[in-house]
């Protein structure tokens, strides 16, 4: 059985007395007694649709003995437990070869929950678009997003080539700071009263030219959810399900949050699955695309994604500006982290994480309800401490 922590930060203040409930309704969701429980039921707050598992789950077992993790931090030496102590973390889980080597949950939280994404869910969705490319349903990643979506025709990311929208290169003027007065929360008003094409053209000043440099905006991800749309015919959910999410061999069913006004799925980050499936996800980008000897998504198309030697100087790690910071390179719609070999992640705000070590074939599922969303403003170090406890887990099985 996984082993709960004993202590987790801010048990009371997150809804421990009243089982960690739910939120009523979405603006109730982020508030930090409904977040714990929010975050693992956000599709029975609002619209929503489904993925369906796999007929024929791909295996994903325990290994029979837990391995133990000890990291370094602020000069201390700590393990998983103490990490799961110190931080906000709602589930850790840790797959090495295919088995599970460790696991561990806080809050009530269990692996039979659907978690929340956030912007996890962006390369889920590039990765739709790498499939629809193999397909030919998309004739290059050079079109342009009203190429496919002629309701974009004359907007700024209609404009856009496709490949810059992936890298988050589309050079609109645009804030994503989460203060609840930026050009996000604009955007959201938008998309909720007149829908997500009209949020997605009132995105309408260019600061830079595309492909020049890297600025974190999520309504490049919706677009490219409704270029998928348009080029497949389909949902995200009926296609990303059949291409991507049945052929994991995912072992639950997944959901895609919905925008009430159109029934467009939220692209940048909505997605909904249980912890075992992210990491089933995380093992098929390990494997490069493979999943018992079937190819999922092309190998040459993950590298396109993932691989720092494959994205322009000014968007690999150690030269890309970020948060005032170096630290990350960005591929297509997927962090790219330093070190001495090709590891990648996705990540989403309050501490979502899908850690990715192919040469290792290590995966990290780390899932959070962090203090805040703006890159950890609070204080708690969320992120550096969860950087250590990764760079520790890689240290027992090789180099950085």
């Amino acid at each position: 059985m996984p082993l709960i922590a004993g202590a987790a930060p801010d048990e009371d203040a997150l809804g421990k007395a009243a089982g960690y409930p739910a939120a009523s309704n979405l603006a109730q969701a982020y508030q930090t007694p409904y977040i714990v429980g929010s975050f693992s039921a956000m599709d029975s707050i609002t619209a929503s649709c489904s993925q369906a598992p796999a007929e024929h789950p791909a295996p994903l077992e325990k290994a029979p003995a837990e391995t133990v993790f000890n990291y370094r931090f602020r000069g201390g030496g700590w393990t998983l437990d103490d990490y799961m102590q110190h931080q906000r973390a709602t589930a850790v889980v840790v797959v090495k070869d295919g088995r599970i080597v460790a696991e561990r949950y806080n809050y009530g939280r269990k692996p039979e929950m659907r978690m929340l994404s956030n912007s996890m869910g962006k390369t889920i969705v590039a990765l739709g678009i790498m499939k629809a490319l193999e397909e030919g349903k998309i004739r290059s990643l050079d079109d342009r997003a009203a190429d496919y979506v002629p309701q974009l025709d004359g907007s700024l990311y209609g404009g856009t080539r496709i490949v810059n929208l992936m890298r988050m290169a589309s050079g609109a003027r645009y804030v994503e700071d989460y203060s609840g007065n930026d050009d996000r929360a604009r955007f959201n008003r938008t998309a909720r009263a007149a829908g997500t094409l009209a949020a997605a053209r009132s995105v309408s000043e260019r600061e830079y030219p595309e492909g020049e440099r890297f600025n974190y905006a999520g309504p490049q991800t919706t677009v490219l959810g409704l270029v998928l749309r348009a080029a497949t015919g389909a949902g995200l959910c009926e296609y990303l399900g059949e291409k991507i999410w049945k052929p994991i061999g995912a072992q639950s069913r997944a959901t895609w949050l919905l925008n009430p006004v159109d029934g467009i799925e939220q692209a940048q980050g909505g997605f909904n699955a249980v912890v075992y499936d992210y990491a089933r996800l995380g093992m098929m980008l390990a494997a490069d695309g493979q999943v018992q000897g079937r190819t999922v998504i092309a190998r040459e198309h993950l590298l396109d994604m993932t691989d720092a030697a494959r994205q322009p100087q000014a968007f690999r790690p150690g030269q890309m500006q970020y948060h005032g910071g170096t630290y990350f390179g960005y591929g297509l719609q997927t962090w790219i982290l330093p070190g001495s070999h090709r590891r990648f992640a996705l990540l989403g705000v309050y501490g979502q994480m899908i850690f990715v070590d192919p040469d290792l074939n290590l995966v990290v599922v780390h899932m959070a309800v962090g203090k805040d969303a703006a890159g950890d403003a609070s204080g708690a170090h969320l992120g550096a401490e969860r950087d250590a406890l990764m760079r520790g887990i890689v240290a027992t099985y090789g180099n950085w």
